[in-house]
């Protein structure tokens, strides 16, 4: 087991060296999912056949599983102010609060690709599938492994692995975390709530 109590590390930024990498992380993955939604921007209105974003889009359904995710920040922040004031029961208690509400948004995202896969959307059907499917698949595999990382911090408190500052990896799945709900408000404003132009060959 690594040494708990091992001296912190800083970098010449003055941010300690975990931090710094997760900053350097999230600054890479802000390219991957800019280059993801700039695809799928660049493709809107450009398949050719069906279905098309207004025949399988349900903006009340996505807008309230989109509520659920944003909430989970709010419990997310609730958690480390309890991890700064090591109130370990109810750092735990907003850990899981937060891990569940990201579980209501996947278990949502699931339900919506099955009733979109039903009307005949799938990933190879037309380029709106394709662009859609990998852009919010994509992050809904980033929210599963925020989900897991919230889990495994849980267990680590239950067994006193955490470190001598127990806010501190709270503080870093935090970022993670805040930076996925930022992400899921970008691609629910570009995907769900701009128009879509007419589809290609559409008098």
């Amino acid at each position: 087991m690594a040494d708990i109590h091992a001296p912190i590390e800083y970098t010449s930024t003055g941010l300690r060296s975990t931090k710094l990498a997760m900053w350097l992380f999230l600054a890479s993955e802000c390219l991957l999912f800019g280059g993801l939604i700039t695809a799928y921007v660049l493709y809107r209105g450009q398949s050719t056949t069906g279905p098309y974003p207004q025949d399988v889009f349900d903006i009340g359904y996505t807008s309230v599983s989109s509520f659920v995710l944003l909430a989970s920040s709010l419990t997310m922040v609730l958690a480390h102010n309890a991890a700064l004031a090591r109130d370990f029961a109810r750092m735990r208690l907003w850990l899981l609060a937060t891990a569940m509400l990201g579980l209501c948004f996947v278990g949502g995202q699931v339900f919506e690709f099955t009733s979109f896969f039903r009307e005949g959307l799938t990933l190879h059907t037309n380029l709106f599938g394709s662009t859609f499917f990998l852009l919010t698949g994509f992050h809904g595999v980033h929210v599963t492994v925020g989900i897991l990382m919230l889990l495994i911090l849980i267990a680590f408190s239950f067994r006193g692995s955490l470190s001598d500052d127990p806010a501190f990896p709270v503080e870093m799945v935090g970022l993670y975390w805040h930076f996925v709900d930022i992400v899921w408000i970008v691609i629910f404003t570009v995907v769900y709530l701009i128009p879509a132009p007419a589809p290609h060959g559409a008098v």
